[in-house]
């Protein structure tokens, strides 16, 4: 801490309880637009939060956060108003502030730590609104490039151009290897850039992000699915020294209900994709994809993709969206953010509600859902309380459209072409938890490939994890 900080350091008692707040767009109106909710911090807003932190002895803050920001120095970076070395000091370790201080989970991990918080009544550091701030201070005015060291002479394939496979090309670039990504789709950011809408996630930010990691000379390879396109044999074969894969998690889990295969059942990740890759939202006039949506939209499920799918509903001209969830909104594993969100955009909650089967018409087309209300029992292995249904308690919900958002898995497609690679019988890859390698030498893996869907921040610590034994592995391979 500085002396400067120190001089400005107040008692608790001194502190606002409440975190600075964020200006957002009225509910009313970005209901009907896919402009960003939250306007972001000014730098007035953002010094009066940073005066919040208690400069702990001990970074609680920094031992919660998976990429091991150094949190207390570049909040002292913005009490002295140094925002240029603020964002220095995030990028050190982290090459994706502007996304991670929008879309990654602080209040359950660095937030959670945050001894301000601990107090009754009281907001932890508002840690990830202050990344984000720094990350569009040096937007708006030009941002720079990672440094990377000389030429090793290596050659790594990075398999997927998701969080993790980002944050892995770009730690490995930067320890002088060459660098190059391969990505399924003809855009790069994986789920970034079709699971997250664009009121949560602008794709500028995500491009620039990209743009970053090509000036620091990584090639990406678009339209090139690995498992079909080349197998981990051919790379090898290519000079590639190892491989990492970071293909994430992109195969929807079905419900096991009768009237799945109806018209006008999506899965939430064909939905999203059609939505926010494919930019369905601008159709007919800025796109050629459409998206059918009706008045009545029910999303089954309550995680932050949940969320997303039923507020993109609303802003594709949905008269009603519905949130269906088999728990109590406590136990929900979207971000309390996100629910928020959505609840004032006109969203309605049927909790305690399991479905039971999708209903249809004479013509196949989806009618409505029968559900079972339900109470809350004990914990499950899940830690969270296993919903009981309550026999004869049952109702119909009307409805166009459904879409299912209860979780994905991993595409088989690499480990079916793949004998060796050793996979869970769910699908995720198997690997040495320290350094992400799998069962082939050379060949490691993380993010929702390995752990099943999961947080873009968990994905990208198993990045810079996994990129770090691969340097090692390179290094002193033979």
């Amino acid at each position: 801490m500085t002396e400067e900080t120190k001089k400005k350091v107040h008692k608790r008692s001194d502190k606002t309880p409440k975190k600075t707040s964020m200006k957002e767009q009225k509910p009313k109106d970005r209901i009907k637009n896919y402009l960003e909710v939250p306007f972001g911090y000014t730098e007035a807003e953002a010094v009066l939060e940073a005066e919040r932190c208690l400069h702990c002895r001990r970074a609680f803050c920094q031992e919660g956060c998976p990429v091991d920001i150094n949190i207390p120095a570049f909040i002292d970076a913005i009490l002295q108003k140094d925002f240029k070395n603020g964002i220095k000091i995030i990028k050190e370790t982290n090459i994706l502030p502007a996304i991670c201080g929008r879309v990654c989970p602080q209040e359950s991990q660095c937030e959670a730590a945050c001894l301000l918080g601990k107090k009754e009544g009281w907001d932890p550091v508002g840690i990830g609104r202050l990344e984000r701030f720094l990350a569009d201070w040096e937007r708006e005015r030009g941002r720079t490039t990672p440094e990377v060291a000389k030429s090793t002479g290596k050659k790594i394939a990075v398999v997927g151009s998701g969080p993790a496979g980002l944050v892995a090309a770009a730690d490995l670039a930067r320890f002088g290897h060459k660098v190059t990504l391969f990505e399924a789709f003809h855009k790069g950011g994986g789920v970034l850039i079709y699971g997250i809408p664009e009121f949560r996630l602008p794709k500028t930010i995500l491009a620039e992000e990209i743009e970053t990691l090509e000036q620091m000379g990584v090639e990406i390879k678009y339209n090139t699915v690995i498992g079909l396109t080349y197998s981990l044999d051919d790379l090898f074969e290519m000079g590639y020294d190892s491989i990492f894969l970071g293909t994430g998690a992109g195969l929807p889990r079905y419900l096991g209900i009768p009237g799945e295969s109806l018209n006008g059942v999506y899965f939430a990740n064909e939905f999203l994709t059609r939505a926010n890759l494919m930019e369905a939202y601008k159709f007919p006039d800025g796109s050629d994809t459409p998206v059918n949506i009706g008045k009545k939209v029910i999303t089954i499920g309550a995680g932050n993709v949940a969320m997303d799918s039923a507020r993109t509903a609303l802003r594709l001209g949905a008269e009603k969206s519905y949130i269906v969830y088999r728990r109590s909104i406590a136990e929900a594993p979207a971000r309390d953010e996100e629910i928020h969100h959505a609840q004032d955009e006109g969203v309605e909650f049927h909790c305690l509600s399991s479905p039971l089967g999708i209903m249809g018409d004479e013509k196949n087309n989806v009618i409505g859902l029968e559900c079972q209300e339900c109470e809350l029992g004990e914990p499950d292995e899940s830690g969270r309380c296993r919903p009981l249904p309550i026999d004869g308690a049952c109702f119909d919900i009307e409805c166009d459209t459904l879409i299912i958002a209860i979780g994905q898995r991993p595409n088989p497609l690499i480990a079916r072409n793949t004998p060796e690679l050793e996979t869970h019988k769910w699908g995720g890859v198997i690997v040495n938890e320290e350094t992400g390698e799998t069962s082939i030498p050379g060949v490691y893996a993380g993010g929702d490939i390995v752990t099943g869907t999961a947080t873009v921040i968990l994905a990208m610590g198993a990045g810079r994890t996994t990129a770090k034994a691969m340097h090692e592995y390179v290094m002193n391979k033979k």
